[in-house]
């Protein structure tokens, strides 16, 4: 299997509880996305590629289609697999595809294709997916125009070294691929609700990078947290928050 990035191979293994309550969903116009986009009715066959912990997966089954999970890390394919029997999880990468050639409608990549945007990646979604089937990048992007979300965001940067990131840009370096058409995008308001400690601290925890880090850096990045908490007018002491996200939702065509 094609090695994976060590931040991700880490952090993700160790985080997976964390990443399964920290991370957010999805908002629910993404379902008509899905048909209208995609062409994800009901008979048809997705590859949710670089799967995590299925929190896409659950959108993904929403639609009727019958799906197909791959992930390298094994902590967050057991947690699929736990909580999403009907899904098929498979052990894989981008570049080495477990599937046979055009056996899928379409692949959906949701805040992943950034760790494999590369030639190697683009062929192998290639090959797995039937002539005019579609890929699917779905990112949830932080609104840093809010203060304490900015604050987060100053939190993490000096730790991410040289992880793969969706805001450096570098993913759409792969773009036009060849084999596949121009990228359209959809974009779509999100609010992730629920209390501060899931919403806000164990989604920072659950970024590979910070989630790789030693133990006592863990915890220094904990309480910096929860001094944005502690000193936003908007987080401290409500039961529940609400975390802006904005969906980004590209899509384009196999030929």
């Amino acid at each position: 299997m094609t090695d994976i990035h060590h931040a991700a191979a880490q952090g993700f293994s160790s985080q997976a509880d964390t990443y399964a309550r920290g991370r957010p969903d999805y908002p629910p116009a993404l379902g008509a996305w899905l048909e209208q986009e995609l062409g994800l009715p009901a008979g048809k066959t997705v590859l949710d590629l670089g799967a995590g912990t299925g929190k896409f997966s659950r959108l993904l089954l929403a639609t009727g289609a019958t799906v197909i999970a791959v992930e390298p890390v094994a902590a967050m394919r057991a947690r699929l697999s736990a909580a999403l029997p009907s899904v098929q999880a498979l052990e894989g990468t981008a570049e080495a595809i477990p599937l046979p050639g055009a056996s899928v409608d379409a692949v959906v990549c949701a805040q992943a294709f950034h760790w494999f945007a590369n030639s190697a990646a683009m062929a192998e979604i290639g090959r797995v997916l039937r002539p005019g089937g579609k890929l699917g990048l779905v990112w949830n992007v932080r609104d840093e125009s809010v203060d304490w979300v900015a604050r987060l965001t100053a939190i993490m940067t000096p730790f991410e070294g040289d992880a793969p990131r969706f805001h450096k840009g570098d993913w759409k370096a792969v773009f036009p691929a060849a084999g596949f058409g121009g990228l359209s995008l959809s974009a779509f308001p999100y609010e992730h609700v629920g209390p501060a400690q899931q919403v806000v601290v164990d989604r920072v925890m659950s970024v590979s990078f910070i989630a790789s880090l030693p133990p006592a850096q863990q915890d220094a990045v904990r309480a910096r947290l929860q001094a944005v908490i502690d000193g936003s007018p908007a987080l401290a002491g409500k039961p529940s928050v609400a975390f802006p996200y904005r969906t980004e939702a590209y899509s384009c065509c196999r030929s």
